[in-house]
């Protein structure tokens, strides 16, 4: 009996967890930092998009097309780890991390099972194309009539 149930209690696989917090726990909570970091983010990323327009007029430098590619991906870069500092930054941390766990728990398909069905779905959409094209010849001849 306790054979069983040992056996039955190894099947089982306990879920692996990577926070004690939930990803929803994590990204509903809000603080003054949070604020400034977003308020930053979006600062940031609002002047990566006016670089090339006002930057040259007071910075010569600027003129320069790699130097304004320089600063505009500068900015968005700064933005990126701004929000990666947020909460809802951590939470988005989280997420992948568990999205990865559940990519290598996924059965993938063999070779010979994804060649089989991409024919079947190439075959389905020929079948498919083909009753549309003649649904469309047949509207067009009975609206060709009509007008």
């Amino acid at each position: 009996m306790s054979d069983n149930q040992d056996k039955k209690s190894v099947d089982q696989k306990q879920p692996i967890t990577i926070s004690k917090e939930t990803v929803v726990e994590v990204a509903t909570r809000r603080s003054g930092k949070d604020f400034f970091l977003w308020i930053l983010a979006i600062a940031a990323l609002i002047a990566s998009t006016l670089v090339s327009q006002y930057l040259p007029r007071y910075w010569a430098q600027a003129n320069d097309v790699w130097t304004q590619i320089g600063i505009t991906v500068a900015l968005v870069v700064f933005a990126f780890i701004c929000l990666a500092f947020t909460n809802q930054g951590s939470a988005f941390k989280t997420l992948l991390k568990d999205a990865g766990i559940e990519l290598r728990r996924v059965t993938w398909p063999s070779k010979d099972e994804t060649i089989r069905y991409t024919w079947q779905v190439i075959l389905m959409m020929i079948i498919i194309g083909f009753i549309i094209w003649v649904l469309d010849n047949i509207f067009n001849y009975l609206i060709g009539l009509i007008v």
